[in-house]
């Protein structure tokens, strides 16, 4: 296909988790015969198992397609699919950076959730043309008045340019397709001026090295020229330029609008940074694009590897998912118990599943995760400040000052019959509520200043149930505010393991120590000897529970007799027992680490 710049239309689709992204997706591919009837799949984006089996899309998908108009045009569209769950809100931001515009999908029966308003904000703070579509219109309970209604009053988008449709039947999608060339304008820039490019995406190919994905801002890249890495000045000379149709496709150039791939048999993983600008070396661009805003994590955990000489193997696929996920981020790290490995920071729980499934999945590794916790500040005696985010680093507690803990804004939208039950449930997670406003006779949103600790384990889920599924969730970071901390130790037959340390509010130890030491008994297999699973906060043990050695039947060749011969036999097995338990060492299989971080107040 010909370039023609006022001919491309460069957009992502965001909505709320489960609103229908991929399925529109789908659609809009079979629609522009971008892929053949034999070998359509669900979910073609989706390129991962894990997305496939849990029904989610964990990372933004580029594809470019081309559309036959009715206006006897052909126009090249290129889409990006995007995640819903808030853990992946940073992957939205990315594709929104390499936009002009939005497809704000809104679910016909479910309505304006909280995930909606969130995207809807952030593709407003890229100057994005936002279409609103709603979607799932085959649906017995689709309410296109009603939500139609919703989009108007919460979102402040005019009702005209809403379009409904079904992406699992098709209908109203070749109109939508009309509608987007129509309100999202073609990009901006010059195939003549310095060339300008961001990087806002890449992976790795065992044979090619670095795959880097760029939108081009300014001017025209081709095979054979050398280009510049901004952030770092390292020089590369590209071996190939292309576009995206399901698998990558060689072009001759990629000119300014274009979203493309370059392949520069790059190798030194750390010279690529999602965000970073290109420019060819000769005739460099005045100034780099300002990238993307730096990646907060919000859940600390720490990886290693079960066999201690996987350590170089782990290092090396961490780095090559590092570029996969730029959400990830990591050091080194030591632990007692299980040797070295690394510290991680991730968006979320569902992302440290995610990461954790990929490192076993797609590079072989046996690894084990430590109790996840979050970023707290310090203040020492001498008035320093930092933060600790390790309860392994957790000083002496007669040397701090002040502990703080980050707390978020929580945003829920719920129907009104939910609304006692969920303000119980916010206010046992140490919520304050801030406002609650009505949306309509049937919705209201409520506000909590909530501390980001209590949102970690369960509480998503428990929302959910509560609401029957109804309820929608979204959060932002808002600061620090001062807590009473303290460190959670579990000993294991007297050995503090640091692995499973955790840093807990104080009124809360306590039951959380009782909870840790239920699940650790249920995950530890007996042994010939005693095993005490103990909870303490310094040397005061404040739970425990006794895992009773298997007995062999010593007594079994007494038949008859005084009692004293049976006694006797027994004395002399509990003081066998007594020397194993000396040197006994208990092995911790690795479901009782995710034991811990399964944990609920309900067991």
């Amino acid at each position: 296909m010909k370039y023609e710049q006022d001919k491309i239309r460069n957009f992502c689709i965001i909505a709320h988790i489960d609103h229908g992204k991929s399925t529109l997706a789908d659609r809009f591919l079979q629609k522009c015969h971008s892929v053949s009837d034999r070998d359509f799949k669900e979910q073609m984006l989706d390129s991962m198992d894990i997305e496939r089996e849990r029904g989610i899309t964990i990372k933004s998908q580029a594809v470019t397609i081309e559309f036959n108009s009715e206006d006897g045009n052909i126009y090249q569209l290129n889409l990006v699919d995007t995640p819903g769950h808030v853990d992946f809100s940073y992957e939205v931001s990315r594709a929104i950076s390499a936009c002009e515009g939005a497809l704000l999908l809104v679910d016909a029966s479910q309505g304006v959730e909280a995930q909606t308003l969130s995207n809807m904000y952030m593709a407003l703070d890229h100057d994005l043309d936002i279409v609103p579509v709603v979607n799932k219109m085959d649906l017995p309970s689709a309410d296109l008045e009603r939500v139609s209604a919703q989009i108007e009053h919460d979102l402040g988008l005019e009702r005209e340019m809403i379009y409904p449709v079904s992406a699992k039947t098709g209908k109203n999608v070749d109109e939508l397709i009309e509608g987007l060339i129509k309100w999202i304008p073609a990009p901006g820039g010059s195939p003549a001026n310095p060339l300008k490019c961001l990087i806002f995406d890449s992976h790795y190919d065992a044979y090619r090295g670095v795959v880097i994905h760029i939108r081009l801002f300014e001017g025209t890249i081709k095979s054979g020229d050398e280009i510049l890495i901004m952030s770092n000045n390292s020089k590369y000379k590209v071996e190939e330029v292309g576009t995206f149709k399901l698998r990558l496709i060689p072009q001759k150039d990629l000119k300014a609008g274009q979203v493309g791939y370059i392949i520069a048999g790059i190798k030194n993983i750390s010279d690529i940074r999602v965000g970073d600008t290109i420019t060819l070396n000769g005739k460099p661009c005045s100034e780099a694009l300002s990238g993307f805003r730096e990646v907060k994590p919000v859940v600390f955990s720490s990886i290693y590897p079960v066999d201690t000489n996987q350590y170089e193997e782990l290092l090396s696929a961490i780095d090559k998912l590092r570029l996969n996920d730029a959400s990830l981020v990591y050091e080194k790290d030591a632990s007692a118990a299980l040797g070295f490995g690394f510290r991680c920071g991730f968006l979320g729980l569902l992302h440290l599943e995610v990461v954790q499934e990929r490192l076993e999945r797609e590079f072989g590794l046996n690894i084990v995760l430590t109790s996840p916790s979050v970023r707290y500040r310090i203040t020492g005696q001498g008035g320093d400040v930092y933060y600790l985010d390790n309860p392994a680093e957790y000083p002496d507690p007669g040397i701090i000052e002040m502990t703080e803990e980050p707390y978020i804004q929580a945003a829920i939208i719920t129907p009104t019959d939910f609304l006692g039950s969920i303000m119980t449930l916010c206010m046992g997670k140490r919520g304050i509520q801030t406002s609650l406003n009505y949306l309509d006779e049937k919705r209201v949103e409520i506000k909590f200043d909530m501390p980001l600790a209590e949102v970690l384990f369960d509480f998503y889920d428990k929302l959910k149930s509560i609401s029957k599924g109804y309820a929608s969730f979204d959060y932002e970071f808002i600061g620090f505010k001062v807590t009473n901390l303290v460190k959670l130790d579990i000993l294991i037959n007297g050995d503090k393991v640091d692995a499973l340390s955790q840093l807990v509010f104080k009124d809360n130890a306590y039951d959380r120590g009782r909870i840790v030491c239920k699940k650790l008994k249920q995950e530890i297999t007996r042994q010939q000897f005693k095993i005490a699973i103990q909870a303490a906060i310094g040397n005061t043990v404040i739970s425990r529970e006794t895992i009773s050695a298997l007995r062999k039947d010593v007594t079994s060749k007494c038949y008859g007799g005084d009692i004293s011969r049976k006694r006797k036999l027994l004395e002399k097995q509990k003081e066998g027992k007594k020397r194993m338990k000396m040197v006994g060492n208990v092995e911790l299989p690795q479901s009782a680490f995710l034991a811990v971080l399964k944990t609920s107040d309900n067991d």
